[in-house]
């Protein structure tokens, strides 16, 4: 992956935000190792998304945030729209990505969100965000990066726990 080389202002920044964007890459690439695409549709009971819906989900995250970063998004937001925020759990398989599909785009995603991270300047993390998750007024590319790396955290640990109801060993030790 490519070396963050931001401004001195933001170096700290970004390292923070690079660790945790390469953390939750690896961690997610370790919690479907050996899983299948079945196994990845696996429903939590009572209620939740599978593994399929979660890392659609991130993958449709990062794609909405890599333009704030200055980088294009994988996929077509069309093709991501049964993962966004909100949309009901996915039950039948055949409106699943395959999880190949998925994990090529999420290697990608990530490959670009390491590299717009390590462009980024003081200013650029100053400006008005293109959207708000959390509808803060005043978000900036700096509270949504935030933002968008714990959001990225929190359903990546999802994977480690649908790993588990798969019948898989845990992953991370």
């Amino acid at each position: 992956m490519a070396t963050t080389i931001a401004a001195p202002a933001i170096a700290g920044e970004v390292e923070i935000l690079t660790r945790q964007t390469r953390a939750t890459h690896g961690v997610l690439r370790r919690n479907v190792e050996g899983l299948t695409q079945e196994d990845c549709l696996n429903q939590p009971q009572p209620g939740g998304n599978c593994l399929n819906w979660v890392l659609g989900h991130l993958l449709c995250i990062y794609d909405s945030v890599l333009p704030a970063v200055g980088q294009e998004p994988v996929l077509d937001a069309s093709a991501l729209k049964r993962y966004e925020r909100g949309s009901a759990e996915l039950h039948d398989a055949g409106e699943a990505k395959p999880l190949s599909d998925l994990l090529a785009a999420w290697d990608e995603a990530a490959k670009r969100m390491e590299a717009g991270l390590g462009a980024l300047t003081a200013e650029r993390m100053d400006e008005p965000a293109p959207f708000s998750p959390t509808n803060n007024p005043k978000e900036t590319v700096r509270s949504l990066l935030a933002t968008v790396a714990f959001h990225q955290a929190y359903h990546t640990g999802q994977t480690g726990l649908l790993r588990r109801m798969a019948g898989k060993e845990g992953a991370i030790k």
